[in-house]
């Protein structure tokens, strides 16, 4: 079903998937209007849309997702909204009040105001991390969203995201104002790789600093499977124009999909060579030190992290639980969303290394440049 004439509010528009999203909407939907909600949007980011709005008018909304009275003014005459504003961090460097009233509140007042405004369709991107792994390590091959797995959740990341989740979940079926009824849906994408992809750019500026060699943080037989990112735009595209339509409003509304594509399962370490290789970089064979020593490192800097709370904030650059999730095999099927919102991976995964190794090279210095071109 189609979103012509639509108005939606996009949330953090300006983001790495929102950018993204933003644009296939401009290129497959005739809406009526996308409302640019981030607190603050880049006026070069406008120009970049400029070659395909068409007819669609763009709004910006400049402000605090957490503000209530700013949200309702973006959510006033829309009919959908794609909320994908949130606070990703693994290495816990971000406060909890912070990142829970991000995640959390900004979530519960954009569901409220969805509510208040009328607005008949809220979907969501999750995270794979509401599933885990666990502190065990327990592996998952090939899940499903009927697996079983006891989460046990640690990072904060990771709990503010599940109780977004339920929450946005829970919404679902909720009365309007106007006797309608609000539909809800979560996506939980692997993790997202592509252009603009922040921890790829990372990784690539360590192996620059290491001469050109790739740190192993991860075992090779620890597989998970990646996601492109303008895959999981597509499968946010198809969550509301199933949300929209009547027959597949009750299957999909207040579940939750898994989302990955054909991208090949391997480590988290061996995927940042297969994107970084075309461009000279290699990685090291083995971890640093074994794997056990590697968490006994990591449960004494935290130690002393914590110690030193009182007086001075350090935030390890490798926490227990993060070695845990590089260090974990984790793999999960899209087939259900396949089969309840038509998902498709558009790009294949050569189409997706190609474009992404493509904009790792746009981003090297420019006297690495120079002796690639060599």
């Amino acid at each position: 079903m189609s979103l012509r004439g639509d108005v939606c509010v996009v949330t953090g528009a300006c983001g790495f998937l929102g950018k993204r999203l933003v644009r296939l909407l401009l290129e497959e939907e005739k809406m009526a209007e996308i409302r640019l909600l981030d607190k603050h949007v880049q006026p070069e980011f406008l120009q970049t849309l400029e070659d395909c709005s068409s007819n669609t008018k763009l709004s910006v909304f400049e402000g605090d997702i957490r503000d209530s009275d700013f949200v309702r003014q973006a959510c006033r005459g829309a009919s959908l909204v794609f909320h994908i504003a949130s606070i990703i961090d693994v290495n816990e460097s971000v406060e909890y009040t912070e990142m829970y009233g991000v995640n959390v509140k900004g979530t519960q007042v954009l569901l409220e105001a969805c509510i208040q405004e009328n607005v008949v369709s809220f979907s969501t991107p999750s995270t794979i991390e509401v599933m885990g792994p666990n502190p065990r390590g327990e592996p998952i091959i090939n899940g499903s969203e009927d697996t079983i797995y006891d989460c046990a959740l640690k990072f904060s990341y990771s709990k503010t995201k599940k109780e977004a989740e339920q929450r946005t979940l829970l919404a679902h079926g909720e009365v309007l104002q106007n006797g309608g009824r609000l539909a809800t849906c979560a996506l939980r994408p692997m993790y997202i790789f592509g252009e603009g992809c922040r921890f790829l750019l990372g990784h690539m500026g360590d192996g620059i600093r290491n001469k050109n060699v790739l740190f192993r943080m991860s075992v090779p037989e620890a597989l998970v499977n990646p996601v492109y990112v303008g895959n999981v735009a597509v499968a946010h595209l198809q969550a509301a124009r199933s949300l929209k339509d009547p027959q597949k409003r009750n299957v999909a509304g207040g579940k939750f999909y898994f989302i990955s594509d054909d991208t090949p399962p391997v480590s988290y370490s061996d995927f940042n060579h297969v994107v970084m290789s075309p461009l000279g970089f290699h990685i090291q064979d083995k971890l640093m030190v074994p794997l056990c020593l590697f968490y006994v490192f990591c449960f004494f800097f935290e130690i002393v992290c914590m110690m030193l709370r009182p007086f001075i904030r350090i935030v390890p650059p490798l926490n227990r639980q993060l070695l845990t999730m590089l260090n974990t095999p984790f793999t999960f099927s899209y087939q259900r969303a396949k089969r309840d919102l038509g998902y498709n991976p558009r790009y294949s995964w050569e189409e997706a290394r190609k474009r992404t190794t493509e904009w790792l090279a746009s981003q090297l210095p420019k006297e690495r440049k120079r002796i690639i071109a060599k």
